[in-house]
């Protein structure tokens, strides 16, 4: 099936059907692109995750049109939430809160709570408030990339990971680039589960309190809440992270410049060109980075590239997200 035009409300409505009757659909947010389904009928949100090859006990979270859908997904709304979604929705902004019984069990993972995000896209907003109009609730939406590998950006990277076959909205460049803030409003102090783009001081300040920080083993939290394993957001490539004289270093015993460099650097500071690297620009502003970085791990993977040096980022809070997902793809992976 080909990309259907995004912005056309005919293959809105169309997208809509099909996830009305139960179908999976790849759609635009202002983050990365989702593989859809509805949340609220089990066999749907099920489909997600065969077709990903994600755990079934690692909950996706659900995209609503506005915050008044929030309540058929949440047993009650907390005012930390309920601040946040006043400020960030539609963003890139998830809220974890207590699931409401009965409701979405698939998708939460099975867990007792469920992750809600009203997505920043004309697309993303259209599909949703049309498939509303359908009878649908809400719309699980993880990344649409087999589990554990690098979430898409661009329409054509989701035909990548799925064939032709699956339905996908075409609606541009993703504008953030990696995946949403998470907060999970459920426990008595609002903690940050996962940084995204948006400011840990901006959500301090939209809550008039300071936020926890997640607990130092990252797969603790793994079963609560989306993109927490360790290893994660991966290339083929073995991504290797170090500063720029660690980089060079690395580097120096590489023959000259070949047909096909198997080395790629990703890096503020470029190495000497007559290596045989592959070498990616990277931009000072952390925003540049996070728009462009999956897809530019993306395109090292094209290259045939094995291994990829990648620049540490600075250590400033402004960097939080990007360091974030460069850490989980140069985690050590399981050869299984």
């Amino acid at each position: 099936m080909p990309l259907l035009d995004g912005f056309d409300p005919d293959h809105v409505h169309r997208a809509a059907a099909e996830l009305a009757a139960g179908g999976l659909v790849g759609f635009p947010t202002e983050t990365v692109y989702g593989l859809g389904a509805r949340a609220d009928r089990d066999t749907a949100a099920a489909a997600i995750f065969r077709a990903k090859g994600r755990p079934g006990d690692h909950p996706l979270i659900v995209h609503v049109a506005e915050p008044a859908q929030a309540p058929h997904f949440a047993a009650r709304w907390p005012p930390a939430a309920a601040a946040l979604a006043a400020r960030f929705w539609p963003g890139p902004m998830t809220l974890i809160v207590q699931r409401r019984p009965g409701v979405a069990s698939v998708a939460a993972g099975g867990l007792d709570t469920v992750g809600l995000r009203c997505p920043d896209h004309p697309v993303a907003l259209a599909l949703l408030r049309e498939a509303a109009a359908l009878g649908v609730a809400g719309v699980a939406g993880p990344s649409a990339n087999r589990f554990g590998r690098v979430s898409p950006t661009r329409a054509a990277h989701v035909v990548d990971e799925f064939g032709p076959d699956l339905t996908v909205l075409e609606g541009g460049a993703c504008r953030e680039g990696i995946e949403s803030t998470i907060v999970d409003c459920s426990r008595e102090q609002p903690t940050l589960l996962r940084p995204g783009t948006l400011a840990r001081a901006a959500i301090e300040a939209a809550l008039r309190a300071s936020v926890g920080l997640p607990l130092r083993d990252r797969d603790a939290l793994a079963p609560r809440v989306s993109g927490s394993l360790a290893s994660h957001y991966a290339p083929t490539a073995e991504v290797r992270l170090g500063d720029a004289r660690a980089i060079g270093d690395a580097l120096r015993g590489l023959p000259p410049a070949g047909p096909r460099p198997m080395v790629g650097v990703y890096s503020r500071s470029a190495p000497d060109v007559r290596l045989s690297c592959l070498h990616r620009t990277m931009p000072d502003d952390p925003a540049r980075v996070a728009h462009e970085l999956f897809a530019v791990l993306r395109g090292f993977d094209d290259a045939g590239v094995r291994c990829l040096w990648v620049e540490a980022p600075p250590s400033s809070a402004a960097w939080d997200g990007v360091r974030d997902r460069l850490l989980r793809a140069a985690a050590r992976r399981d050869p299984s």
